[in-house]
């Protein structure tokens, strides 16, 4: 069966105050891929470095691929028993090699060029994020059950494991850009630590600092000239950013939702998908939702008192459930004028992929449905978000 096309109604409602829409940028609904998985999620996005294959992985325990400019679907890998927590191209020896992690414990490669499996690290535990660096490069880092597993990825052997950092879950592990020796680790033990890597790792001797969220932290970033700065979300929905190389707070959004909601006349802020950081401009983003499934890009500020400024673009009228995953493809000051047009996709619990494109571009509204999936489920979709890996 061929991609049936349809037309989009513009969803007026999205903006009921005139002087909140003159100050938007607009974004409309290019194209929507739906997954037709059911009560299966898209859970992550991952584009490669030249932009021409975008991953997407699904609670199918399964890979797609498709073109971040046309949507066309190019294939799927299959492997991992259980779910899939992380994606990421980041292979230093090859861009068309995809790295994926899940709680079946392995770490597994595809080669994007044939949809095949080409090297796979059993860790023996749940494997919640990685990331390659180090000051040779060499180092490939897991954020298992309560430890960070270092492997060297050129022979696939272990050669650390740092266990007394962390007590619970590690919910993320990043090598921090330009400082490719300085590894962070966050927890759901509230901590997030930050290790030297040179050497011969270990807990007592490359633990330089620990940063107490004193919550559960759910995903963090970096920003700054340098790199030098950490933003950071907990499981609680608050924000804060800090300067990890002295481990000083700069600003705490305890009530972050709050004002976020109070900053554009739609739904109450449900949670944050994620955070936005443009190196080239220095500006950040808190990317807030609704259950109903509209996106706003708030923009913060981190210095002084700190505050969280209206929308700068709100994606409406595509998902209808929790954003999971969004990738943007070209920056706000910028402009879309790259990637034919394209300001980036989302997926989300309802199982669909949404592109978005700016007014300028996009035209009449419209979207698409891709026939290269399985028929969808009847069951009734919780709408809820659920625990966040």
């Amino acid at each position: 069966m061929e991609a049936a096309e349809m037309e989009v109604e513009e969803d007026n409602s999205l903006h009921p105050n005139p002087s909140f829409s003159n100050s938007l940028m607009r974004f409309g609904l290019k194209n929507s891929i739906q997954t037709n998985f059911g009560d299966h999620y898209v859970f992550h996005l991952a584009s490669s470095d030249d932009s021409r294959s975008m991953a997407v992985s699904l609670s199918t325990n399964g890979i797609k691929f498709y073109s971040p400019t046309t949507g066309q679907y190019f294939g799927e890998c299959g492997g991992h028993s259980s779910r899939i927590h992380h994606i990421s191209f980041s292979s230093p020896s090859n861009p068309q090699i995809l790295h994926s992690c899940s709680s079946d414990g392995t770490i597994r490669a595809w080669d994007t060029r044939t949809f095949t499996q080409v090297s796979l690290i059993n860790a023996g535990q749940p494997i919640f994020s990685f990331s390659f660096g180090g000051a040779g490069d060499n180092l490939l880092a897991a954020g298992c059950n309560s430890q960070i597993l270092f492997w060297d990825w050129r022979n696939k052997k272990q050669v650390a494991c740092l266990e007394e950092s962390h007590i619970e879950d590690v919910t993320q592990v990043q090598f921090v850009p330009d400082h490719q020796n300085k590894l962070v680790s966050a927890s759901e033990d509230g901590l997030v630590c930050i290790f030297d890597t040179s050497g011969d790792i270990n807990d007592d001797d490359h633990l330089e600092s620990v940063i107490n969220m004193e919550t559960s932290v759910n995903k963090f970033g970096f920003l700054g000239e340098a790199n030098q700065k950490l933003w950071c979300l907990t499981h609680i929905e608050t924000l804060s950013v800090w300067d990890w190389k002295d481990s000083r707070k700069e600003v705490h959004f305890e009530d972050a939702r709050s004002l976020a909601s109070n900053c554009w006349p739609l739904d109450h802020v449900d949670y944050f998908a994620d955070c936005h950081y443009s190196r080239e401009n220095d500006r950040l983003w808190v990317i807030g939702g609704t259950y109903s499934g509209t996106l706003g890009f708030f923009p913060v500020s981190y210095s002084g008192m700190g505050s969280i400024r209206p929308p700068e673009a709100v994606l409406g009228g595509g998902h209808t459930g929790v954003v999971r995953s969004i990738l943007p493809l070209s920056g706000f000051l910028s402009g879309p004028s790259r990637n034919n047009g394209i300001f980036g996709w989302t997926g989300g619990e309802d199982g669909q992929l949404c592109c978005w494109s700016s007014d300028q571009f996009s035209g009449t509204n419209r979207s698409w449905i891709s026939s290269e999936l399985v028929v969808k489920s009847p069951r009734t979709r919780i709408t809820k978000r659920h625990h966040p890996y």
